[in-house]
């Protein structure tokens, strides 16, 4: 979904929201009277440029196209997998569920991760950060290509989304570093963005005709000589000053843990039923794990979450609306490649068709949304936002195999104005919210909730998609699109009372 300009998050449409967290000052003695010398970059690879001189401008533009290919990569590969699930379905025979585990292992890592990914790009240096994240997504993309079945899939789709958690920061850190002045950063800041728009555009379309020409695993093969033009355009950029931060262990392992049991639950809950051994334990472990997490925040000295921070209803109402938000967007994404696919027969290339005109519009009204809030107030933006994305759920529910494809489009209209609308002007909201130092905090909750609910929102619908002979259940789509529209009116509710209109 698309996001908005803030000091820690990128200013425009993408499947997520990026994060960079503040540097942490220096406490200790006091300093002689000798001459301090500079932080030291990365072992190994020259200061970044400072000023002028004819090399500076070159090298933040290497910088600037190696940043934009990772995020535009990594976007890429979200889109582009929906539309290749039903041939993975053929190849791999792992039915509904391994569906949604090949979407969710991947989309729980990166918002489970995104949690300490800016901490990480901190202390790692930038540059490094993002070379390491690169790396890795690329050998887990050849990982993905190659699996023999479905297990060795999901476990490569893991491996990705911890992978793109370190990408999306590292690279939005990498950007701001190379461009010292204000107005040359908001301009490259703003192409890093729209490659996401693009991204997200080109998705569909580009799986569709990579998995109808070559197969599934082309879409993932497609990563790899990236990933290596990635690697080697960063020997140009200089090193990153590697920074203080805090990493949060028991945290982020407990964050892991719940967001684990609490997927497995709703994944295999629908098809091995709610009262299986494997699904109560996984709930009692989401549970515990919650709790646990809770118990490690209050007493950590810096912990990754603060709770505190979490009792202001400025910053509370903001992330249940992003999550409330990505589960219609995500949630509405995974059932329509399926529908496209499944029940009206479509190509792999016609299918990824169908979602250009959607993002086509998601990037106009995104950048509508911020003049919009300008105008009349985020409040009214947020709230009309969640509202018109509710009726998007509720026209969805006369679809069925013989709808007129112009009347399917007609329909998705409001499907594609709703989110946008709605998330840059909550992301600016909670920015302005949070305190200074704990700008970046914010963000990467944001970003992990707003993940969350679109994996959540894969995991019940596609134990509601399948009907008793696997195939395409249409009372089960229109169950989905009723809950979820039910949890936007509440969303939309909270944010009327308890959002201030400014």
């Amino acid at each position: 979904m698309p996001a908005t300009a803030s000091p820690t998050t990128s200013p425009a449409p993408s499947t997520t929201t990026a994060t960079v967290t503040a540097p942490a000052r220096r406490h200790g003695p006091a300093v002689s009277t000798r001459r301090l010398r500079p932080r030291q970059p990365e072992r190994g690879r020259p200061a970044a440029p400072r000023g002028g001189g004819p090399a500076a401008p070159r090298r933040a533009g290497v910088a600037l196209v190696a940043s934009l290919l990772g995020f535009t990569v990594i976007t890429i590969d979200v889109s582009a997998v929906n539309i290749a699930l039903p041939a993975i379905r053929d190849s791999l025979s792992g039915g509904m569920a391994g569906l949604q585990w090949v979407v969710d292992a991947y989309t729980l890592m990166f918002a489970a991760l995104m949690l300490s990914a800016g901490a990480i790009a901190d202390r790692a240096g930038a540059r490094r950060a993002y070379a390491w994240g690169v790396a890795l997504f690329t050998l887990a993309s050849l990982g993905c290509a190659l699996a023999p079945g479905i297990g060795v899939l999901i476990a490569a789709r893991v491996a990705q989304g911890g992978a793109a958690a370190v990408v999306m920061p590292a690279s939005l850190a990498l950007v701001r570093q190379s461009y010292e002045d204000a107005r040359e950063r908001a301009r490259a800041i703003a192409l890093w963005t729209v490659g996401g728009s693009v991204a997200m555009a080109a998705g569909p379309v580009l799986g569709g005709l990579l998995t109808e020409s070559a197969g599934w695993r082309a879409v993932f093969l497609l990563n790899l000589p990236v990933g290596l033009v990635i690697l080697g355009l960063l020997v140009r950029v200089p090193g990153s000053p590697r920074r203080p931060a805090a990493l949060d262990g028991g945290g982020q392992l407990t964050a892991v843990l719940a967001l684990a049991g609490l997927a497995f639950t709703v994944i295999e809950g629908g098809h091995l039923g709610w009262t299986s051994p494997l699904v109560v334990g996984a709930a009692v472990l989401a549970v515990a794990s919650g709790i646990a997490f809770r118990v490690v925040e209050s007493r950590h000295r810096q912990p990754m979450v603060p709770l505190a921070m979490l009792r202001d209803r400025k910053v509370n109402i903001p992330l249940l609306v992003g999550f409330a938000v990505n589960a219609a967007f995500y949630g509405g994404i995974f059932l329509l490649g399926l529908y496209y696919q499944q029940l009206r027969g479509m190509s792999e290339t016609a299918a990824g068709l169908m979602f250009v005109p959607m993002s086509a519009v998601v990037t106009v009204s995104n950048l509508l949304s911020p003049r919009l809030a300008e105008r009349i107030g985020r409040r009214p933006v947020i709230v009309a936002g969640q509202l018109v994305f509710s009726g998007a759920m509720l026209a969805m529910l006369p679809l069925a195999a013989h709808t007129p494809v112009w009347l399917v489009l007609v329909l998705l209209l409001p499907l594609s104005v709703g989110g946008a609308l709605t998330v840059p002007a909550l992301t600016a909201l909670l920015i302005d919210a949070a305190p200074g130092e704990r700008a970046g905090t914010a963000s990467g909750l944001l970003n992990s909730l707003r993940q969350t609910g679109g994996a959540l929102a894969v995991a019940l619908f596609g134990s509601l998609l399948a009907g008793p002979d696997g195939g395409f259940s249409l009372p089960g789509m229109r169950l989905g699109l009723l809950t979820v529209a039910a949890l936007l009116l509440v969303t939309a509710g909270l944010s009327r009372l308890f959002l201030p209109r400014g």
